[in-house]
């Protein structure tokens, strides 16, 4: 059941910053070219906060099962790598973050009356979200901890 549960954290987390990029561009196009904000900008508006919720969902099931954050929280850090802090609490308040600002932005963005407000709120608030999630990732080449870009198991 974990391993199925990683398997399906990690296509949702490409879905996620698929969808990520592609409404920021939509975004940013729509914003620059004058564009009215279509049914399919909405629907990527839509599906792209929706995606980062099912993402969090998984998440958070992760979180509590992990064995790596369970060992954190039992000895409080104390002697373990920097791992165990970055999964246990950098990567989920980040993560958290971002889905919140992504949600802000989305209900934002879906209440605006111009074409343009609309994108543009759309911009600031997804840019700002995808930035998060950028620096909460654990990159091959982070610093911080250094994860493979796909996890076979």
């Amino acid at each position: 059941m974990y391993i199925t549960l990683l398997t399906l954290h990690s296509l949702v987390r490409w879905i996620v910053m698929a969808l990520l990029l592609f409404a920021v561009y939509g975004a940013g196009t729509g914003y620059f070219r004058n564009r009215v904000f279509s049914g399919t900008d909405n629907a990527v508006r839509h599906w792209t906060a929706t995606a980062a919720h099912i993402q969090l969902l998984i998440g958070m099931i992760l979180y509590f099962r992990s064995p790596v954050v369970k060992a954190w929280w039992k000895t409080k850090g104390s002697l373990l790598p920097f791992d165990y802090k970055f999964f246990s609490l950098l990567h989920l308040l980040l993560m958290f973050a971002a889905i919140v600002v992504l949600t802000v932005g989305s209900a934002k963005a879906k209440r605006e009356m111009t074409d343009r407000k609309k994108f543009s709120t759309m911009l600031i608030w997804f840019v700002v979200a995808l930035l998060l999630i950028l620096i909460a990732i654990p990159w091959p080449f982070s610093p911080l901890v250094k994860r493979p870009y796909i996890r076979m198991f």
